[in-house]
């Protein structure tokens, strides 16, 4: 799973990269969503003190190997690491506070914090303005995708 993560997000990472911006929601709907509900299985996993070091330390790698198979990504991959980041606190937040829901409720209720925390930040940094109508269809492609995600990754 940690790998499936860490791939799923370099491979976006890259497309972005290489496609632009137009791309990113393409990217949300199907990768960045993955990656939320992944993200939402490794809490149920990695409850406790080491959550926090263990997702940082899976983000940071693939931000890193993200910019060492692309360098010119180098914008890419810091916005990624640092939304993902910022997502990931958000998404921590929401879904412990919603621990004792069903599975449904605690992954998309949190998914749709973490999905608009990082579609604020990413497209801002990585393409240097904010692009609102980017943000809207990041947001609307993550919260589908990760709906869809959740479902099909349920436990």
């Amino acid at each position: 799973m940690i790998y499936t993560y860490i791939a799923a997000l370099v491979v976006a990472n890259l497309l972005v990269s290489w496609l632009g911006p137009w791309f990113s929601p393409i990217n949300a709907f199907f990768l960045i969503a993955l990656d939320l509900v992944l993200r939402d299985k490794l809490h149920e996993r990695w409850s406790g003190d080491k959550l926090w070091i263990r997702m940082g330390g899976i983000i940071v790698a693939a931000g890193v190997i993200s910019y060492l198979l692309n360098p010119s990504s180098q914008n890419i991959a810091i916005a990624s690491v640092v939304a993902f980041c910022g997502a990931a606190l958000v998404d921590t937040f929401i879904y412990q506070k919603l621990i004792k829901h069903p599975w449904f409720v605690k992954v998309n209720g949190s998914n749709a914090g973490s999905s608009l925390t990082d579609s604020i930040l990413f497209p801002t940094i990585a393409f240097g303005s904010f692009l609102p109508h980017i943000v809207l269809l990041q947001f609307a492609s993550k919260v589908i995708g990760g709906a869809i995600w959740s479902w099909v990754l349920r436990k």
